[in-house]
């Protein structure tokens, strides 16, 4: 791959830093802040944001005192100057691979009960091996986190979604899978059962979180299935408001029995008849970077297995996986 430091246009060039810019500026809709996150002054940004406005012979942002936004053209520009950035970015990383060294960019990201792997620790170990790459890592929902990484702006990520669930035009790994259980306050009356069904938690008031995201719907579709209607009064983005409220008695939450052990000072009941949730690991690229093929295995993902083929389209999945300090393995079913 070979990657010009400036491209030719009109009678100027049009150089990578200045799309750095341009991105900036897009992504915090403000010339002070796009500065500040450049490590430049603000008014060498302006400069350099204009003069490439006169080499393209457009106005990439409306101006006004109040905000800036993209204009047509500049959201014409912006997807080719972020595929443009990328290509520079993996041009240098491939170039150190084939030298002996990872360096490079990896952002991943998970959902924030994720459980098949202990993140902090696989995190750690990354950044030891490999002291070059820069590791981002972001927080989402599965739905957001497939997305990002089949539009290429993650490189990975950890999922927890229904089983059978197969998520489109990504690799993807199953890691694990286990039940929900029931998460209450030590007082609550419910904390002295060994075990409980969805029918004896219909009348409970739940913390759960929001409509439509799939760690809700999970649990709406296992008491749905058992023709049981319940209340969720409390809704919450993160899972840590959520014990919070749990805490406090406010209501119980239904939470993945892999993910108790962080939970500490409150009671998790076995539920028989709970929602399932799988942990899978998704990846973008036919040929993952270096920097991404690092981390994939260091994950138990063999080389091979990172460049074959998007799944089938069906949903059938076959086969359990879960991972270990070597890396994933089959797990009994």
């Amino acid at each position: 791959m070979f990657v010009m430091r400036s491209i030719a246009f009109h009678d100027g060039s049009m150089d990578l830093q200045q799309m750095r810019y341009v991105l900036a500026v897009a992504e915090t809709a403000n010339f002070t802040r796009a500065a500040e996150r450049c490590h430049v002054v603000q008014s060498a940004l302006s400069h350099q944001v204009a003069r490439l406005e006169k080499e393209l012979g457009a106005r990439l942002f409306e101006r006004t005192s109040r905000r800036v936004r993209l204009t047509t053209a500049g959201e014409a520009f912006l997807p080719a100057a972020r595929q443009a950035l990328e290509a520079a970015e993996r041009a240098r990383a491939e170039v150190a691979a084939a030298t002996g060294e990872i360096r490079g960019r990896l952002t991943v990201g998970s959902i924030p009960t994720v459980a098949a792997v202990d993140l902090p620790d696989v995190i750690r170990n990354y950044r030891v091996r490999y002291p070059h790459v820069r590791f981002s890592l972001r927080a989402g929902s599965s739905e957001q986190l497939v997305e990002q990484v089949r539009e290429g702006t993650l490189d990975a990520a950890f999922l927890g979604v229904q089983p059978g669930f197969v998520p489109r035009g990504v690799h993807d790994r199953e890691l694990g899978q286990g039940r929900h259980v029931a998460v209450v306050a030590p007082d609550h009356p419910l904390a002295s059962h060994d075990e409980v069904d969805l029918r004896l938690l219909a009348d409970e008031v739940f913390v759960d979180f929001a409509g439509g995201s799939a760690a809700r719907a999970q649990s709406d579709r296992a008491f749905a299935a058992a023709g049981l209607r319940r209340e969720v009064a409390f809704e919450v983005s993160g899972v840590e408001l959520m014990v919070r409220m749990v805490r406090h008695g406010l209501g119980i939450a239904l939470l993945p029995a892999t993910f108790t052990p962080e939970l500490h000072g409150l009671h998790c009941v076995p539920v028989t008849d709970g929602p399932i949730r799988v942990e899978r690991l998704v990846w973008s690229h036919s040929t993952p970077p270096p920097a991404a093929a690092a981390f994939l295995s260091l994950l138990g993902v063999r080389g091979d297995e990172q460049r074959t083929r998007m799944p089938p389209t069906s949903d059938a999945v076959t086969g359990h996986r879960q991972v270990t300090q070597g890396g994933v393995r089959d797990a009994e079913v």
